[in-house]
């Protein structure tokens, strides 16, 4: 019975809890015995936290016993993408640069799935300080994909996604700036919930573009993602019963959004849209030109601010970074605050626009990525592929974050391939009722 709770969701494992089934002292065992004992554990984990989940365990299993747990989720485990502070063990984001940072106390998010009951497995490998979408990152580890043995996981949040994919947690926990939740929870075939910035605490999170920054679950269903998302916050979960499809109108973006998407995304897309449809939305194509002017700031907004958070620290020693990441951070260096001042001024006028185009809208539908995950290999040796497939990974994310939304990735039925879900800021819980009925009708 213990190898099923590898593959049970966040949710029911909180229910067989409830129920006095599972017992989660047992449960978080089995969880860490399958990380020690998984050839592929190291790759996944950058380090794991046995004496603390175990003491977390012990108190939430005492609750249950008492029939007092703290909610849904109270001994359930999670592992947590290496941004997010943890006390008195190392967290180094994915970077050399900052090897042996160990800080003082949790994150604030990590404080509040703690006392919501949850148990920390650990730390999970992402890319060097969260800048790209592929999920390579070879000064520390790569994770595989799930579906490709010798293909990227997608990233920055690609621990946090194997983690889930290959049983070694029930939910992952990362952070998503132009992606980074949504492209890996697309490529290992799971469900990705990218919040609205300032929806959830950064304080005790590594910051790569603070203004762009979010943190999100990772999770095998719709409801798990609900839940961890209450629990990050410390607020209740989004009430999803009843979600229906019929009367659902939702936009489907054609500018960028569809353009070079490769045969497998477009029939995974294309699958889904047909799916939608038949259970009773009303989908209405539509061209957004304000979408290509805003991607058209992508480079002076996201590597200004990356690079001006991190240019000290990376030039004390470059020599520690792979050289991709390096490039793309020293990016920012070509830009003038006055362009950077004037880009944010634009973008904000652009996303009125788009607020009064989705308004009367549920959702705006499109590929999650383009492509699928590239080949590991030839992105360390050809520099051209590395630069075409980063860019192309994450370009329809990144009118998520440009938008100022929330957005929400759902696997299709083809593997390796998502339907993302864009809704306005602070609409999550509106967004999570929606993929609840998607999430039927997709199944």
């Amino acid at each position: 019975m213990s190898d099923d709770w590898l593959r049970m969701g966040a949710a029911a494992l909180g229910r067989g809890i409830a129920a006095g089934e599972i017992g989660p002292e047992a449960l978080t065992r089995r969880f860490l015995d399958a990380i020690e004992a998984h050839p592929l554990g190291t790759r996944i984990y950058a380090r794991s936290t046995p004496e603390r989940a175990m003491a977390e365990a012990h108190a939430a299993e005492a609750r249950a016993r008492a029939g007092q747990r703290l909610g849904p989720l109270d001994g359930v485990p999670v592992s947590w993408k290496d941004l997010f502070d943890t006390a008195d063990v190392a967290t180094e984001a994915g970077s050399a640069l900052l090897a042996g940072r160990v800080p003082a106390r949790d994150a604030e998010v990590l404080r509040n799935a703690t006392a919501a009951g949850t148990v920390c497995l650990g730390k999970t490998h992402m890319s060097e300080l969260a800048f790209s979408g592929l999920g390579l990152n070879p000064v520390m580890a790569t994770p595989p994909c799930v579906n490709d043995a010798d293909a990227v996981p997608g990233g920055s949040s690609s621990g946090a996604a194997t983690s889930v994919a290959f049983g070694l947690a029930p939910v992952g926990v990362g952070s998503d700036t132009g992606g980074s939740v949504r492209v890996p929870a697309a490529w290992n075939d799971l469900v990705g919930l990218k919040t609205t910035v300032g929806r959830l605490s950064l304080t005790g999170v590594v910051p790569l573009a603070a203004r762009f920054d979010t943190v999100g679950p990772l999770t095998r269903n719709v409801e798990d993602a609900a839940l961890m998302l209450a629990a990050l916050e410390g607020g209740r979960p989004a009430d999803l019963h009843g979600a229906d499809l019929k009367g659902a109108r939702l936009l489907l973006l054609r500018t960028a959004a569809l353009e070079d998407v490769r045969e497998a995304p477009m029939a995974g897309f294309d699958r889904a849209v047909e799916r939608l449809q038949r259970a009773g939305a009303v989908i209405e194509p539509a061209q957004a030109p304000e979408v290509e002017e805003a991607m058209a700031l992508t480079s002076v907004l996201y590597t200004s601010e990356a690079y001006g958070t991190w240019k000290d620290t990376i030039e004390a020693a470059p020599e520690k970074m792979f050289r991709q990441v390096l490039e793309r951070f020293r990016g920012g260096a070509r830009h003038m605050a006055a362009d950077f001042v004037a880009a944010w001024q634009k973008l904000d006028a652009l996303r009125a626009v788009w607020m009064d185009r989705a308004a009367g809208y549920d959702a705006v539908i499109l590929p999650t990525t383009p492509n699928m995950p590239p080949d590991a290999d030839r992105l360390m040796r050809d520099d051209s592929y590395y630069v075409v497939e980063n860019l192309l990974t994450l370009r329809n994310t990144r009118i998520g974050n440009l938008m100022g939304g929330a957005s929400l990735t759902l696997p299709t039925g083809v593997p390796s391939a998502g339907i993302m879900f864009l809704g306005p800021p602070w609409g999550e819980e509106r967004l999570l009722r929606l993929g609840t009925a998607a999430e039927a009708a997709l199944a």
